[in-house]
């Protein structure tokens, strides 16, 4: 059985990667996220049998679940998209620590754990897709602890991907800039003034997963939608941080 494993699958681009994955030749897309409705819903869009798995990846209950659940049916992962994450904008005073580990939890340890889990069941041809950010080009203050999530997903999925070159097994981390998305319902404080006054340009999550898919199917480490993002990556690797720190403060004023 070749089945999809997305995660984070019950809004923005968990749920689109869900839809586009729909028109692939797999026998099952199972799909995780806490809200169970939300992927109840999904798979009434899906012409591919759906299997909801409800599990809170922050804990680790959450993980045993799809470990539990690989486990009883043994199925191929053709594709295994991690798309489930969250950020928040706010200086050090405004993030309780509490939100800032559940953002380490999810964005950076669930990753790993259903990565790792995934490997059990994946072989050549098969495909990872890690959900990573522009905010991963460089640090960004008020932004913290989610870019910095974000730069160890780009970090892991380059390492990854050269370890799994024997196996045939390609890894695609996608870094997009600002993604009309449920994200910035929950990524700012009611309090805080750090946060960017435009987002500007904004992408669709459609436009986004769609390269991605393409870009992981012709096996590249890295998909970049946009012009304004690519540019942005290149001036992530060349130019200095002082300045890059400087542009972004700009765009919070």
């Amino acid at each position: 059985m070749k089945i999809g494993l997305i995660t984070g699958a019950s809004s923005g681009m968990g749920y689109d990667f869900a839809r586009l994955l729909d028109k692939e030749e797999l026998d099952e897309l199972w799909v995780v996220a806490r809200r169970a409705d939300r992927l109840e819903q999904l798979k009434t869009q899906c012409k591919t049998p759906v299997r909801v798995i409800a599990a809170d990846l922050t804990k680790q209950e959450g993980i045993v679940q799809i470990a539990d659940c690989l486990q009883a049916h043994e199925p191929r992962i053709s594709y295994l998209v991690n798309c489930a994450g969250f950020g928040k904008f706010g200086d050090y005073t405004e993030i309780s620590l509490e939100n800032q580990l559940s953002m380490i939890d999810l964005n950076v340890k669930a990753l790993v754990s259903v990565t790792q889990m995934a490997l059990g069941y994946m072989d050549r041809g098969d495909r990872i897709i890690q959900l990573c950010s522009s905010s991963a080009f460089f640090p960004l203050p008020y932004l913290n602890v989610y870019a910095s999530t974000k730069a160890f997903v780009q970090h892991y999925s380059y390492g990854l991907a050269e370890e799994l070159k024997p196996r045939g097994i390609t890894v695609t981390q996608v870094s997009p800039g600002w993604v009309q998305t449920e994200f910035f319902d929950g990524s700012q404080n009611d309090t805080s003034i750090h946060a960017p006054k435009k987002y500007s340009p904004m992408y669709r999550s459609e436009q986004v997963v769609s390269q991605a898919i393409r870009d992981a199917k012709k096996g590249k480490s890295i998909s970049v939608c946009g012009t304004f993002v690519k540019f942005h990556r290149l001036a992530g690797r060349f130019a200095p941080r002082w300045f890059m720190k400087s542009q972004w403060r700009a765009r919070l004023k």
